[in-house]
């Protein structure tokens, strides 16, 4: 069995972007780093779109019943809160 070989892929880039990456050694490790931290931010619940399906968002439903969205005193985030944890109910959005 032979090595893997990795393998090569393009993409467009508009004048800004390419500006932006002026200066930068390594541009293909650059881009590589910015993919894989973009992959590990990546909502789990919708991929990455932005948009829940009509079954996922009949999951969130029922999820939001006793969980809520609320930014964090300390770092400003938000992030998800189980209401029910602290015998509440959830905040409205």
């Amino acid at each position: 069995m032979g090595k893997k070989r990795d393998e090569i892929v393009t993409f467009k880039a508009d004048e800004s972007l390419l500006t932006a990456m002026t200066g930068i050694r390594n541009r293909s490790e650059f881009i590589r780093s910015a993919i894989l931290a973009a992959l590990d931010s990546t909502c789990p619940l919708c991929g990455g779109t932005g948009i829940l399906t009509p079954d996922q968002k009949k999951h969130w439903d029922t999820f939001a019943l006793d969980h809520s969205v609320e930014e964090c005193a300390d770092c400003h985030e938000v992030h998800l809160v189980c209401t029910k944890a602290r015998g509440r109910a959830p905040r409205a959005s």
